[in-house]
């Protein structure tokens, strides 16, 4: 009788923990992941060089990543992908700074010797001609590792891609071209040819019945954690010029895979981008209390890890952000530094409090 009593007992426990699980949303829960997750640290000759020219934005770049399963493996659930539109191939094939190394006296170390930057289609690094070292250079590429990582492991929480369509012109490096409202469809594409439907949170699937996203958003918040395990979603990290490109004939986003950074009160606004946690933070919270998930930044620049400052990733976990992106859930490696982000214990997801 006793045994029984037990039994049931820890059946109710278990069906509550269950009830409660299911209960969890999106919005609920907080992650850490990585700024630009494909970069690879630049080489010291090139580096040296461009400390003469800068000390201070050569600085900013010293940083870099693990491969992207790793980051994966680690617990990070978002990551940060920088694309250029190369629809022919070859346009960034050579690389300036492999030239500057070799006059410097060193050899450059082996750069796409498969080269995979001949092909078409998006690439994938930082700056063109001086931050170019990448685990994918080409985008599909990346995506493909991110595939077969969640094909590895399924019930995997769900991991937020965010995605610059990069086309500065730099003052003496190869000229990027611009991301037209075909360039950007291209992104589409190449997800797409990727990931099935069921392994996306699109749009789409957020808005369900309601006219608009962002008042589906705000009626009915984002989906169950326990129906979109295993599921990546993508964010177009790009200005008012762009996104309105990107929205175009696709009102409140219908039929695009992309959330994008549009401003509350726009059919299309779900996913704010607010960089500055300190500046921000009341902002912030207003974003969250209303039913907008948010990415934030715990360090830039690389000056929070060379000083050891927590300051701004103190308010990125208490502002209620769901997305922290940090260079450092590991110390750097290129400078002395402890500086380390997670949430305690290693662990880089949360249910917020």
């Amino acid at each position: 009788m006793f045994r029984i009593k037990i039994s049931i007992l820890l059946g109710a426990v278990l069906a509550v923990s269950a009830c409660s699980e299911n209960q969890i949303a999106l919005q609920d829960v907080q992650v850490i992941g990585s700024h630009n997750s494909y970069k690879i640290p630049i080489e010291p000759a090139l580096f040296e060089y461009l400390k003469t020219v800068d000390s201070s934005r050569a600085n900013a770049l010293q940083y870099g990543h693990i491969s992207v399963e790793a980051q994966l493996d680690l617990g990070l659930r978002n990551l940060e992908f920088d694309v250029f539109h190369d629809p022919l191939g070859g346009r960034y094939s050579s690389p300036k700074g492999l030239d500057i190394v070799k006059a410097s006296g060193d050899k450059p170390l082996v750069f796409d010797k498969e080269q995979k930057l001949q092909t078409p289609g998006l690439k994938m690094f930082h700056i063109q001609d001086i931050d170019f070292r990448s685990h994918h250079l080409v985008f599909k590429e990346g995506l493909e590792t991110l595939k077969k990582w969640s094909d590895a492991n399924p019930n995997h929480s769900p991991i937020y891609i965010l995605i610059n369509a990069k086309d500065q012109k730099i003052v003496g490096t190869t000229e990027p071209l611009p991301f037209t409202k075909e360039a950007l469809d291209n992104i589409d594409v190449e997800i797409k040819s990727v990931f099935s439907d069921d392994k996306l949170i699109t749009p789409d699937l957020v808005r369900g019945d309601f006219e608009t996203l962002e008042a589906a958003i705000l009626a009915k918040g984002w989906p169950k954690l326990s129906a979109v395990k295993g599921r990546f979603l993508f964010v177009l990290d790009e200005k008012e010029e762009k996104i309105n490109r990107y929205i175009e004939n696709h009102a409140a986003l219908k039929n695009r895979i992309l959330f994008v950074n549009s401003k509350e009160g726009k059919p299309e606004a779900a996913f704010r981008i607010v960089n500055d946690p300190i500046k921000d933070f009341n902002y912030i919270q207003e974003l969250v209390a209303k039913g907008y998930m948010v990415r934030t930044r715990a360090d830039a620049s690389t000056k929070e890890a060379r000083t050891a400052n927590y300051d701004r990733f103190e308010k990125a976990k208490a502002s209620g952000a769901q997305v922290i992106s940090t260079d450092y859930y590991s110390p750097s490696t290129l400078f002395p530094s402890t500086f380390e982000i997670n949430f305690g214990k290693g662990t880089y997801e949360k249910i917020k409090n």
